[in-house]
């Protein structure tokens, strides 16, 4: 899309696909918005397909035939705060309450939303895994080491969290913090059972969110899209299975088959 023409009708649907997509939103409610949009603002033609990591889409508007739109969009972190924005003003503008240089403003508002304090992260990640700690039958002391390791996990997730690493390395690097941080915990007796004390650690990391987004996409009929979300929270399961696998294999060969419970 030309540079005199990014503050078309067609140009604002394809940023708001794109920051859809960028946070973490289905699909479905990436290509469901970026068409109701251009309906909206009577787009003669508009055609667009989503995948999970990208997007392309053309128009013709005013009578002028806009050129294809490919966009490459990385994963990233899950926003839902940007999410709930870009839908409401979707609706607003569908019912026809904001024009499109109102949009653009609203739309960079909304995509400058901050993520959530670190410190929040922090204290969050140790409170979660504390709590799933004691679900899954951990006793009192297991859940208090499960609060010591989930902070340990935010705080490492924090200090990587701006380079470039793959997110695979970074979740091999993570869960074996995690299984460290416990087998140490367990070690000088914090906590009855080191296995509970690293399932409830580890929550923060499993890809819950990326294969339930992958079972909506299959039943939305998304089949590629949905393949593709399946697959990386698989490897991303892999990942986590293989950190904390090998911290505690090298855990039970230095004490000579310590029990874990």
């Amino acid at each position: 899309m030309t540079e005199e023409r990014s503050e078309s009708a067609a140009g604002l649907s394809f940023k708001m696909g794109e920051a859809l997509l960028r946070n973490g939103a289905e699909i479905f409610r990436v290509q469901e918005t970026m068409e109701r949009v251009a309906r909206a603002y009577d787009i003669e033609e508009y055609d667009v397909y989503v995948l999970s990591n990208a997007i392309f889409a053309n128009a013709v508007e005013n009578g002028e035939k806009i050129d294809t739109k490919l966009k490459f969009v990385p994963g990233s972190t899950v926003h839902f705060g940007r999410i709930v924005g870009i839908n409401q003003l979707s609706r607003e503008i569908v019912a026809g309450k904001v024009s499109v240089e109102e949009a653009y403003a609203r739309l960079h508002e909304i995509v400058s939303i901050p993520y959530t304090h670190p410190i929040r992260l922090d204290l969050a990640c140790a409170v979660g895994s504390a709590c799933f700690s004691y679900l899954f039958g951990g006793t009192v002391f297991d859940a208090a080491a499960a609060f010591i390791c989930g902070f340990v996990l935010q705080v490492f997730l924090n200090a990587i969290d701006s380079r470039t690493a793959s997110k695979f390395i970074i979740n091999l690097a993570s869960s074996a913090v995690v299984a460290v941080c416990a087998v140490l915990l367990f070690t000088v007796g914090l906590g009855d059972s080191l296995d509970k004390i690293i399932i409830g650690s580890i929550i923060r990391l499993v890809p819950g969110v990326a294969l339930t987004t992958s079972i909506r996409d299959f039943l939305n009929g998304d089949y590629l899209s949905g393949t593709i979300r399946m697959i990386d929270a698989f490897l991303v399961g892999g990942c986590i299975a293989i950190g904390v696998g090998a911290v505690v294999m090298t855990y039970i060969s230095l004490t000579g088959g310590a029990p874990l419970l």
